[in-house]
C-alpha cells in the first residue's frame, strides 16, 4: 500500500490478514523505515533502526529474526532484542530498546503512526 496518511495521522500499511505469524512487513512512515510483525497472534510494530548504531537491522528485505527465530537481530552487530517488547537482551546496545510504532486495525487495514 501507498504511505498516504489519513487526517487523524494514521497511515494505512497492509490488510491484517496478510500478515502471518512471524511474518514481517515492511514500510515507511513520515520516510522512516519500519517493520510490523505477528507473534502468537498479536501484532507489534518498530522502527527499523539499531538504537547502537541508527543503521537497519535487517541485510536482506523482511528477514529480522535470528536463525534460531526467537529474537529480532540487528545483522550489523548481533544485537538481539525481544520481538514482544524490543528491549536488546544481548549486544552492544543491550539495556536499550527498539522505538515502538503504534498500530491499529482499521476496517480490517492495518494502520500505523510516529
Amino acid at each position: 500500500m501507498p504511505e498516504e496518511t489519513m487526517g487523524d495521522g494514521w497511515t494505512p500499511v497492509c490488510p491484517e490478514s496478510g500478515v502471518a505469524n512471524d511474518q514481517f512487513q515492511e514500510f515507511q512512515l513520515d520516510g522512516e523505515p519500519c517493520f510490523l510483525f505477528r507473534r502468537r497472534g498479536r501484532l507489534f510494530a518498530y522502527r527499523n533502526r539499531c538504537p547502537h548504531l541508527g543503521i537497519p537491522l535487517n541485510w536482506m528485505p523482511e528477514r529480522f529474526l535470528d536463525p534460531d527465530n526467537c529474537f529480532i537481530h540487528c545483522v550489523n552487530h548481533g544485537a538481539l532484542f525481544t520481538p514482544e517488547s524490543g528491549d536488546c537482551i544481548a549486544g552492544p546496545c543491550q539495556g536499550d530498546r527498539l522505538m515502538s510504532v503504534p498500530l491499529r486495525i482499521a476496517d480490517g487495514t492495518i494502520e500505523a503512526r510516529l
